[in-house]
């Protein structure tokens, strides 16, 4: 028997008043699998991740997510938003923005115990950021406010984690160090990223997918040239340009 199957989609179809976002979208993805899923802005990715979420309901097709309905399985998943989405000048320290990630277990009225400091606390350990518990969120670098969201996403401890456009905001050492965080979380969940940037996220995810409304996916890093040209409607030289070539069959 392989792998649990973390997230399956089949023949998925989602449509915005009338324009296609996703179209006849297959997926699987297993336990432990680090799957990047790249493509150009526009092209479905947020999208996808709102369906694997349960915030977005196809128009067709099945969607399981350890084999739940997304609505179910949304207890097992940590959700890392993208950058621009998260006010800055919001007045509250890396403690309470990490505690948050708590607030389902400890309910809207209720105040946190024990066990949601804990799980903070150790989600910030995992993190590195822990001696910053108490500095405003504002004020610390689009890097380590990265890695604040990836804490508050672990303290339900989470089967699968989504990341949506993670480093899109982020210097290049701090790009390297996020990554490093990620390569040491793969051995304990599943994780989905998304990005369009195909040269940063080629040398560090183990599978690549690509998604420009329709999706490609062969359970690899390998793609083939001509669906990199269907994707990003561009020649294959243009796209490769600095990325390492494993991820392209020989050409």
């Amino acid at each position: 028997m392989g792998p649990q199957e973390i997230v399956k989609l089949q023949d998925v179809w989602v449509d915005y008043e009338g324009i296609s976002a996703l179209e006849a979208a297959c997926l699987t993805v297993r336990q432990y699998d680090f799957l990047g899923i790249i493509g150009p802005n526009g092209g479905g990715k947020s999208t996808l991740l709102k369906v694997i979420l349960g915030l977005v309901k196809p128009n067709r097709g099945k969607i399981t997510v350890l084999g739940n309905t997304p609505e179910r399985g949304r207890k097992y998943v940590g959700y890392v938003p993208q950058h621009s989405n998260f006010d800055h000048n919001f007045p509250i320290s890396v403690w309470d923005a990490v505690l948050m990630g708590r607030l389902h277990h400890a309910g809207l009225f209720r105040r946190y115990g024990n066990e949601d400091r804990k799980a903070a606390k150790d989600a910030l350990k995992t993190v590195g950021m822990l001696e910053y518990r108490d500095r405003q969120i504002g004020k610390l670098s689009g890097g380590q406010r990265q890695r604040v969201l990836v804490a508050r996403a672990l303290t339900t401890d989470p089967k699968l984690l989504l990341l949506d456009e993670p480093t899109a905001s982020v210097d290049t050492a701090a790009q390297s160090e996020f990554y490093e965080l990620l390569a040491e979380l793969k051995h304990r969940l599943t994780i989905i990223l998304v990005s369009h940037d195909l040269s940063a996220v080629s040398v560090h995810v183990e599978k690549i997918a690509c998604l420009n409304h329709q999706l490609f996916y062969h359970n690899s890093k390998e793609i083939p040239p001509d669906e990199l040209e269907a994707i990003y409607h561009c020649p294959v030289d243009m796209i490769a340009h600095g990325v390492p070539h494993r991820i392209l069959r020989e050409h």
